[in-house]
């Protein structure tokens, strides 16, 4: 049976997520309320309140790079008095995080986006790679995820354990309050992403709280993706050597992407046989693949109320070819039998520890209101009136590590309450585009560019 009090439940699996002391704002808005997408507006507004004014402080008086940014805004955390006065606080380019350099200098990049205290890295060799610093801040505790773009160029964002922590109870809490209805933790659960133990590639590592949510995990792609097997992946080689190694990897995807969905398969029937209740999570197209192979040997399941399906990071499943999120769901059900309010989406970025998930009523992007305020801009940076389409901003009150007030390059529409169930707050609409002019970014595009056969 699906359990009854998610929070009770979650904060006892996901105890080691959480600080012996909640104290700060940020941590009373992420770890007090008993929902965070059923609050009453009012509530979650003092809680969103709370933690964005604190993380703007923060921010102000421990992030010297920011602080300019403030002061060339003329803005003090003084200024902030009410949730209207979130408007003037500053935004940074998601492009800043693309700007970066290369060898000892982006260790140095690195710390000082930091607004936490830096603790002793140990760089080892005279021009090391991307990797190697990553590595480094990882053996010091703070965790690099990176993502890419088609460009190959990439997105870095350091996490202390402070903010990686925070992070994970809060995707957690997210993902499985609107699938309360499914949920138990004996559950078995296929991640379509890569292993979280064997890269700091965002979609693993964001996903590393997934070992705790169920009893047992299999992930799609099981091993090593650096930063520069991700960036030849999406089609950028710098020498000769690397040219020849986009030839293996593409040589290799076949037989890789046939082990991949046979797993998948048999997984499948092993857990139908069993009667075991499981999830899948993750990227969209992985699961499509396996979905073909089992309409292919003419094979259906009734599933039922024991399958949910959370998909993130986009829908191209070739290059000049989109699923539609309803068609999706309706493999879904067609094939495993899973309903499709248990099949649902999730909306996240690198740059951000705030998770948008569609309701199981009607599929539109709920945010988590009460540590997290989205803004839909224009192209002057002003707030679009409900019902428009715009720029999706956002001001996280939980990231502490790096100023988490971005403007994206993702194209949404916002409309003041859901049209689909009674929860309150604004949702985005079920699907989100990037804005013309903007590379292709996401989550699923990253794997699809690793494990394709192009």
């Amino acid at each position: 049976m699906p359990v009854e009090n998610v929070k009770e439940t979650l904060d006892e699996i996901l105890h080691d997520y959480i600080p012996s002391s909640i104290s700060t704002p940020s941590e009373k808005a992420l770890y007090e309320p008993d929902t965070f997408y059923g609050l009453p507006q009012k509530k979650a507004d003092e809680y969103r309140y709370g933690a964005i004014k604190y993380a703007f402080r923060h921010h102000y008086e421990n992030n010297r790079f920011y602080r300019e940014v403030c002061r060339e805004n003329g803005v003090t955390p003084d200024d902030i008095r009410s949730i209207d006065d979130f408007s003037r606080i500053p935004l940074i380019t998601h492009k800043f995080f693309k700007d970066y350099p290369s060898g000892r200098d982006f260790a140095v990049w690195l710390a000082n986006l930091m607004s936490t205290e830096v603790p002793k890295v140990v760089i080892k060799g005279k021009n090391p790679s991307f990797d190697d610093v990553i590595d480094a801040f990882a053996e010091a505790g703070v965790v690099v995820a990176f993502s890419s773009g088609t460009t190959g160029k990439f997105t870095f964002i350091p996490r202390d354990a402070w903010t990686y922590k925070m992070g994970q109870y809060a995707i957690g809490r997210s993902a499985i309050e609107m699938l309360k209805h499914w949920y138990e933790p004996d559950a078995s659960g296929f991640l379509l992403f890569p292993n979280p133990k064997k890269t700091n590639i965002y979609v693993g590592k964001v996903t590393n709280v997934m070992y705790d949510l169920v009893k047992d995990v299999q992930v799609a792609i099981d091993r090593e993706i650096t930063t520069q097997i991700l960036r030849i992946s999406m089609g950028v080689t710098f020498n000769f050597k690397e040219k020849m190694m986009s030839k293996m990897i593409k040589a290799a995807s076949k037989k890789m992407n046939e082990d991949m969905v046979k797993r998948m398969v048999n997984w499948i029937d092993e857990m139908y046989k069993k009667g075991e209740r499981i999830l899948f999570a993750g990227a969209p197209f992985i699961l499509n693949m396996a979905l073909d192979r089992l309409e292919e040997e003419g094979k259906s399941y009734d599933f039922g109320e024991r399958g949910a399906v959370l998909t993130g990071g986009g829908w191209k499943i070739h290059e000049d070819k989109r699923l539609p999120v309803e068609v999706f769901r309706e493999r879904v059900g067609k094939i495993l039998g899973i309903p499709p309010e248990n099949c649902l989406d999730l909306y996240a970025m690198v740059e951000s520890n705030g998770f948008l998930v569609h309701c199981p009523e009607g599929h539109y992007f709920h945010i988590p209101q009460n540590y997290f305020h989205v803004r839909v801009i224009d192209d002057d940076g002003e707030d679009v009136a409900y019902g428009e389409e715009g720029r999706f901003a956002f001001l996280d009150g939980i990231a502490m590590s790096y100023p988490g007030f971005i403007s994206t390059g993702d194209k949404v529409k916002i409309h003041e309450r859901c049209p689909a169930c009674g929860r309150e707050g604004p949702v985005l609409e079920p699907e989100v585009e990037r804005i013309k002019g903007e590379e292709i970014r996401g989550c699923a595009e990253e794997m699809r560019r690793i494990i394709m056969e192009e």
